[in-house]
């Protein structure tokens, strides 16, 4: 049995010489063998062995086969580590009674199993490696570039394998993010997730559709130490970051309309970590100059939005309007012309994207391991008591009960408005839930409140377009839209904060 540990990054075919010139010019690397490996994973109909949490396999090389099962495993902040098993065999289907007994969940009726396996999917690329030094640490690093398929009544799907992966060969699993951090400052890459099985099962329909529920509140416990606090909003945020990526790759190729508000919530969740390098004094430059690059890529985000508020719940924004078919015709037009695939895909292929990923990943394993320090002393509630109540002054100092607040201005206070909800989705779960919820629940109107007046504004610049004049009915919303806003915002301002 081998334990792999493994960081996994995906790139786009146009990188791959790029890729190949740098790993051959970093000091301490050789070349090794150029494979083509040829990868046939198997299942039952009723998908048994994912049941279990198990992958598995024949690989065939230079004439070779080898069936390998994978168990489960884990992926923390990108780093894979899955235990497997190799077994050396003649023919192209598996034997599952070479495997070790004791790696079947009891009961188990492995001989029915096997009577059931079919290939589902196929996983077909050329390898090239190399094995790199970092410090004592081996690392083998493998490129791989070939195709997921599936076959169905003679018809067949597939997608492209376009994977860098760095297996701990023997050292630290921190040679793992240097290596890669170093390769992720000069080739567009990023944290790849989903491991060539996952996305074999997905092209074979048989995973559920991608989904991520909104992120209400991060689990902690009261009694953990700000190590582990910092450890796990780190890994909450980059995990969540990977799997919205996914989401919003996915919709692009089949619902436009789904990806602002993706995007939006991607948006939210890099924020949400960079304010937490904020709140433990580990923001430096240079994360701050990512943040920003990417922060510039993903300006469309507000755009968008108003555009899909104009259109969602079958455009009742606008049911009402004689007009209606017209404003929603030139939104579409709008939504389509902004081309946000190409926007992702232009962040995508900007360094900052990948290089911010692994920094924050070699963060991540840093404070696991020790080597970066939580100089901080202090316990969790009290700590989460002074973020909460900085960001509440904050607040409060923006928006003061004796003042009134106009569209503009609550537009401007987006940003502010939505760090602060961070604060409380990072550290509400420490809280008594109904003194937190009817605290957070006025704030979180207002935040929707300001996302229709954007959407109002877009309006007025999409019916002037036209030549159709809305201004008085729009003038009438906004108008009441705002004195809802005021008097909501007054009443929240009154509320007892909950974490004192």
């Amino acid at each position: 049995m081998n334990a792999e540990i493994e960081l996994k990054l995906f790139f786009q075919l146009e990188q791959q010489q790029t890729l190949v010139n740098l790993l051959d010019s970093l000091p301490n690397s050789e070349q090794k063998a150029c494979r083509k490996l040829t990868n046939g994973y198997f299942e039952t109909p009723d998908l048994q062995l994912r049941k279990w949490d198990m992958g598995l396999r024949v690989r065939g090389y230079d004439g070779h086969r080898e069936q390998t099962i994978k168990t489960a495993g884990s992926v923390i902040g990108g780093i894979h580590s899955r235990p497997e098993y190799n077994v050396d065999i003649e023919q192209d289907v598996p034997n599952l009674h070479l495997f070790p007994k004791e790696i079947w969940p009891q009961p188990a009726n492995i001989s029915a199993v096997q009577s059931q396996l079919t290939c589902l999917f196929d996983t077909d690329f050329d390898r090239r490696t190399w094995h790199i030094y970092v410090d004592e640490s081996l690392i083998e690093v493998a490129l791989d570039i070939g195709q997921v398929s599936v076959t169905r009544d003679g018809e067949t799907k597939s997608e492209p394998i376009c994977e860098l992966e760095f297996e701990l060969m023997a050292g630290k699993t921190a040679a793992l993010i240097e290596l890669g951090s170093k390769v992720a400052e000069s080739v567009a890459v990023r944290l790849g997730k989903a491991s060539k099985a996952q996305r074999g099962y997905r092209l074979a329909a048989q995973s559920s559709p991608l989904s991520l529920d909104v992120l209400k509140f991060i689990e902690l416990e009261t009694e953990q130490d700000l190590k582990l606090t910092l450890i796990s909003l780190l890994s909450s945020g980059i995990e969540r970051w990977q799997q919205l990526e996914a989401m919003i790759l996915e919709s692009c190729l089949h619902d436009i309309e789904q990806l602002p508000f993706l995007c939006y919530r991607l948006r939210a969740c890099v924020r949400l970590l960079r304010c937490t390098l904020e709140q433990f004094n580990l923001l430096n430059d240079q994360h701050i100059a990512r943040f920003d690059c990417i922060e510039a890529h993903l300006d469309f985000v507000e755009i968008g939005l108003s555009l899909t508020e104009i259109l969602s719940q079958n455009s009742q924004l606008i049911a009402k309007l004689s007009c209606k078919k017209q404003l929603e015709s030139q939104t579409r037009k709008a939504l389509a012309s902004l081309a946000i695939p190409c926007l992702f895909n232009k962040m995508l292929a900007d360094t900052c994207y990948g290089s911010l990923q692994l920094g924050l990943v070699e963060i991540l394993f840093g404070v696991r391991d020790g080597e970066v320090s939580v100089n901080i002393q202090t316990e969790l509630m009290v700590f989460a008591d002074r973020m909460q109540e900085a960001s509440w002054q904050k607040i409060v100092g923006l928006m003061p009960s004796e003042s009134d607040l106009t569209s503009k201005e609550y537009q401007s206070l987006a940003r502010a408005l939505d760090d602060s909800i961070f604060v409380g989705v990072a550290y509400g779960e420490l809280y008594a839930k109904e003194s937190r919820d009817v605290f957070r629940a006025p704030w979180q109107d207002l935040v929707l409140g300001i996302r229709t007046l954007a959407a109002y504004r877009k309006l007025r610049e999409i019916s002037l377009a036209l030549g159709v004049d809305i201004s008085d009915w729009l003038q009438n919303k906004e108008a009441s839209l705002i004195f809802a806003m005021e008097q909501s915002r007054r009443t929240a301002l009154k509320n007892q904060p909950y974490w004192r």
